[in-house]
């Protein structure tokens, strides 16, 4: 397998580099002999559960393991970094940029779990550059998918595996539209989204213990029971929480009663429901720098023009400010 020199790749001037070039990657370590910065412990896993607002009762109490998809929590270096870090990733990255390649979008990720995580384990790793891809062109530009796998280990035992997939790409040139981008629809939530197209707001509640959950679920976090019913949201709600996007700037997502319609900051609120539960939406009916945390809100449906919608629209569901309260 190809070496690249210890001083990092040439600059390539633009030009594409080969694809036999970047699979001299495949196989480098990205990091060697990482080390979890914390041990698992109980305080990480219950503000986890609180954030995914997961009450299942095996993360918690004295036989409490931490929830599988933490996986990637125990092994993140922070601001800080891993000292066990290689420089192979980052020549990688260098030798993308140098060709123009100087935007990256994470695309997706896949885990495997080997045995439950428990407070306490030392949590040790090591993390490959697994795969290259041949040059590909995407609606977001042409470029390469990297991606790195870590294998995570306790006492030497693998206990799971994260595979972390990147685009790094040349931007496309031409000027992107002014639509927002269709909501993912699969067999967990397409029920939902039907409701929507009734303008209904429709809430997922368990037949076996009650409990009402959004977003929806093929099962309950509370009881762990598999079937359910639904029942319609009544409309009003609160803002609980909500954070200003400045970056990037996305036209489609600024209303035009709220804003100019050009490019800039717009609000996403954590609306809580009257109900209990809480869904993440657009706050309308006031600019993004009037929104704050428990302004009343009314639920309405707004038509937007969507990518890869049947007629170019979607009716999706936001939250107006109540009349005199903005």
């Amino acid at each position: 397998m190809g070496r690249v020199p210890a001083g990092g790749p040439p600059r390539d001037g633009g030009r594409a580099p080969s694809v036999a070039r970047l699979k001299a990657y495949e196989g480098r370590p990205a990091a060697v002999g990482g080390v979890g910065k914390d041990p698992v412990n109980a305080p990480m896993i219950r503000h986890w559960c609180e954030a995914m607002g997961d009450t299942h009762p095996a993360y918690s109490g004295p036989d409490a393991v931490a929830p599988p998809t933490m996986l990637q929590a125990w092994t993140m270096g922070g601001l800080s970094g891993h000292e066990g870090r290689t420089g192979a990733y980052d020549e990688l990255l260098a030798l993308l940029d140098a060709a123009g390649c100087t935007a990256v979008v994470a695309t997706d990720c896949e885990q495997e779990y080997l045995r439950p995580l428990r407070p306490g384990d030392e949590v040790a790793f090591d993390s490959v550059i697994e795969s290259v891809s041949d040059r590909k062109t995407t609606r977001l530009g042409t470029g390469h998918f990297v991606t790195t796998r870590t294998d995570v280990r306790v006492g030497g035992d693998l206990v799971g595996t994260h595979r972390f997939r990147i685009l790094k790409y040349a931007p496309a040139r031409t000027r992107p539209r002014a639509r927002r981008p269709h909501p993912v629809v699969n067999r967990d939530n397409e029920g939902f989204w039907r409701g929507v197209a009734e303008h209904r707001l429709l809430i997922q509640r368990c037949t076996g213990c009650g409990t009402l959950r959004h977003p929806w679920l093929p099962g309950c976090n509370t009881c762990g029971g598999p079937d359910w019913d639904t029942v319609e949201a009544g409309g009003a709600g609160t803002v609980h929480s909500y954070v200003v996007m400045h970056h990037p700037p996305f036209p489609a997502f600024t209303d035009t009663d709220e804003g100019s319609g050009a490019a800039g900051p717009y609000a996403v609120g954590l609306i809580e429901l009257a109900e209990g539960v809480r869904m993440v939406s657009n706050v309308v009916g006031v600019p993004y720098d009037k929104v704050r945390i428990g302004l009343p809100v009314r639920l309405e449906f707004r038509r937007y023009a969507v990518e890869g919608a049947a007629d170019g629209t979607l009716d999706l569901p936001v939250f107006r400010v109540v009349e005199g309260e903005g």
